[in-house]
């Protein structure tokens, strides 16, 4: 095993890579301006279409700056995937919600996902992916 490897750069070298196969897709070439972040997004939008989400918990959940969260969702609701609607029990706070472009888009992107986690976990053991996880986790705490 090699161990003068930089970590980092490794992790960057695959960001790249899930970059370019994400933008690859068909769901990128369906819309102008998806992100692989926006997908991300979307994701979590949807698995949390019952309840109030807000742009904070978008940065809570992604671990990005209030500036990050802001031009994701700018650029969103340019491209028709997202609005912000006003709650009853807050003036100040604005609920994220799908649009029906949005809601379609979903249906491409999840099997996107679907395909992209076949494609990395291919000739990966189990074990070998639940080291990778602590691993991972271990690497994300100690950033923190």
């Amino acid at each position: 095993m090699e161990h003068d490897k930089y970590v980092s750069f490794e992790i960057r070298t695959l960001t790249n890579l899930l970059r370019r196969h994400v933008d690859a897709s068909s769901t990128k070439k369906y819309i102008d301006n998806l992100t692989g972040m926006h997908g991300w997004v979307i994701g979590y939008l949807y698995e949390r279409r019952d309840k109030d989400v807000f742009q904070r918990d978008l940065e809570e959940e992604f671990t990005v700056r209030r500036s990050t969260a802001t031009a994701i969702l700018q650029l969103m609701e340019k491209n028709e995937l997202v609005t912000r609607q006003p709650v009853p029990y807050d003036a100040r706070l604005k609920k994220l919600e799908l649009t029906p472009k949005a809601l379609e888009l979903h249906r491409m992107i999840a099997k996107d996902i679907e395909q992209m986690e076949k494609l990395l976990k291919k000739g990966i053991s189990e074990q070998e992916l639940a080291a990778f996880f602590v691993t991972i986790g271990k690497l994300k705490k100690n950033i923190e």
